[in-house]
């Protein structure tokens, strides 16, 4: 199992989500838990799409870490 890092951004109205190793594989929701399920269901197929038109599976590459600030 791959683990990949997803980035969550809040827009007006909503979600929008993304995975930067995995180009053009997007998803929208209206909470970051339904943001999430939707991700996960977006890699799911962004990845049968890859493997059935014979493209390589990506391996994940992207790391997270949160930095505190002491200005905010």
């Amino acid at each position: 199992m791959k683990k990949y890092a997803v980035v969550i951004e809040r827009g007006n109205h909503k979600f929008s989500a993304y995975v930067l190793d995995l180009p053009g594989c997007v998803t929208t929701g209206g909470s970051v838990e339904e943001t999430e399920l939707n991700m996960r269901e977006a890699i799911e197929l962004h990845l049968e799409g890859l493997y059935e038109e014979g493209e390589p599976i990506p391996e994940p590459h992207t790391a997270v870490a949160y930095v505190e600030s002491k200005v905010a």
